[in-house]
């Protein structure tokens, strides 16, 4: 039997919790370690820390912030943003993160993904990609989803497996936030294309539609934000986790 993992996917800006809509429009969440210790008590599969500015800020992922999500997380965590070179990955692994999360250096060096992959081993490296549709076609955007490139997902999403990625993070800026679920065209063209695991990410609304990107996706895991880290319509903050009894019933498939 196999049950995908159920991702919270959070957001940093100046080392605080936020949530976006379209990937704009930041709204502080909380403190992020006070997240984690919620996420401790649910049982969280895996947790993702991603800083949506580093890139932009031509910068990394605050080395100290992963010390301490290492020291409180009871579950894998993977981190992303501004990862450029090889001795940073190796700074966020010895620091206790079990992956990385490269997304713009990933398009700008291919090479990083490769070396990365040979040094630390596939399954640590994960090639994060933010697509956007335009005119009915995707294109990949990178630095925080604020630069359009001509490439298109499904395609960079081979070229990346051949790189040595071991999964592909994928994310619908255009359903970012809007908690009405996922862009699953897009969530197949991925998992269409390659054969490594596919984390659907980005729209979300409740555990049917983390259900949709699984079982008419075809992706390999659920991330989300909004339903993690919100109650109800009115968007009230509260960090939550569906119980073990409820995920097996909705995601245990055969």
């Amino acid at each position: 039997m196999f049950r995908p993992r159920i991702i919270p996917c959070l957001l940093l800006k100046d080392l605080g919790l936020v949530k976006t809509i379209q990937f704009k429009n930041p709204r502080y969440i909380g403190d992020p370690m006070n997240a984690v210790k919620i996420f401790n008590d649910f049982e969280a599969d895996e947790l993702v820390f991603l800083d949506i500015e580093a890139s932009k800020k031509n910068r990394m992922i605050d080395i100290n912030f992963v010390k301490k999500v290492s020291e409180e997380a009871f579950m894998p965590f993977a981190v992303g943003g501004g990862i450029s070179n090889i001795e940073q990955i190796r700074n966020i692994m010895n620091s206790g993160a079990e992956k990385v999360i490269i997304n713009t250096f990933a398009m700008e060096n291919p090479l990083l993904v490769k070396e990365a992959s040979e040094v630390f081993g596939s399954q640590a490296i994960i090639v994060s990609i933010d697509a956007k549709k335009e005119k009915d076609k995707y294109f990949v955007f990178t630095h925080g989803g604020t630069k359009k490139t001509r490439l298109d997902p499904a395609d960079f999403a081979k070229k990346m497996e051949c790189a040595g990625a071991g999964e592909i993070l994928i994310t619908s800026i255009d359903n970012d936030g809007l908690m009405n679920g996922y862009d699953i065209n897009l969530i197949r063209l991925i998992s269409n294309a390659v054969k490594i695991p596919v984390i659907a990410n980005g729209g979300a609304g409740d555990l049917d539609d983390l259900n949709s990107a699984i079982v008419k996706g075809g992706a390999s895991a659920g991330a989300a934000g909004s339903i993690f880290v919100y109650s109800g319509k009115n968007r009230g903050i509260l960090i939550n986790y569906p119980d073990k009894d409820e995920i097996f019933r909705k995601f245990l498939i055969s």
